[in-house]
């Protein structure tokens, strides 16, 4: 009884559920889903790699903003205070609250940073068809690792709740960075929709090849 066996390299594993696929050839425009919980798995898009860079530079630019500019400023008895995402962060930097600051530091400002940082680093030369640059692979695994860690649509729904308690006490008034911020969140869910991570790897392994 002979028995067949698939190369791994054929296979394609299902983020959301681990159900494993052939890898087909898909026709232009076109996606494959998960059998099983629907997710998508593979597109077939030549413009699709220049879209997630395109997005991913525009987040970093609004998250430079959202970190640079004003959040809220509140207003209660005619006294007026501004702050920022770094001033948010920095009201824990004393006493036993010091790790909590590093803590929101990290997964609202430094994580995101890195993981955009790292899909540009990867992905630039592939949209002009060049070779990759030394590390491509490495810095598109850390950002697939960092993504359960970036945490800004969370700071903006903790936010969000914070500020409608908080109308009623004083006159709330929306910063720049808010704005950035709440785009930042939005960039990044389009860029996930729209990446193709089983096609960026074939395109690293055979541009580097």
């Amino acid at each position: 009884m002979s028995i067949h066996t698939t190369p791994l390299d054929d296979l394609v594993a299902c983020p959301q559920c681990d159900t494993l696929h052939m890898a087909r050839n898909l026709p232009e425009n076109s996606q494959a889903h998960c059998q099983r919980c629907g997710i998508v798995l593979m597109t077939s898009q030549p413009s699709a790699i220049a879209r997630v860079l395109s997005l991913a530079l525009t987040a970093f630019v609004m998250m430079i903003a959202a970190i640079s500019f004003p959040f809220l400023t509140l207003d209660a008895g005619g006294l007026q205070n501004a702050t920022s995402v770094l001033d948010a962060v920095m009201a824990f930097k004393d006493g036993y609250a010091f790790p909590l600051a590093v803590a929101v530091a990290f997964f609202i400002i430094v994580i995101p940073l890195i993981r955009l940082s790292a899909l540009i680093y990867a992905l630039g030369p592939l949209v002009r068809e060049a070779k990759p640059r030394q590390g491509a692979r490495k810095a598109f695994a850390l950002a697939e690792k960092l993504r359960p860690w970036s945490m800004a649509e969370i700071f903006i729904v903790g936010v969000t709740v914070a500020l409608i308690k908080v109308a009623g006490l004083a006159a709330v008034t929306i910063g720049p960075a808010f704005w950035a911020f709440a785009g930042v969140v939005v960039i990044t869910v389009l860029k996930d929709q729209l990446i193709c991570r089983y096609s960026i790897w074939e395109t690293l392994d055979k541009a580097s090849a």
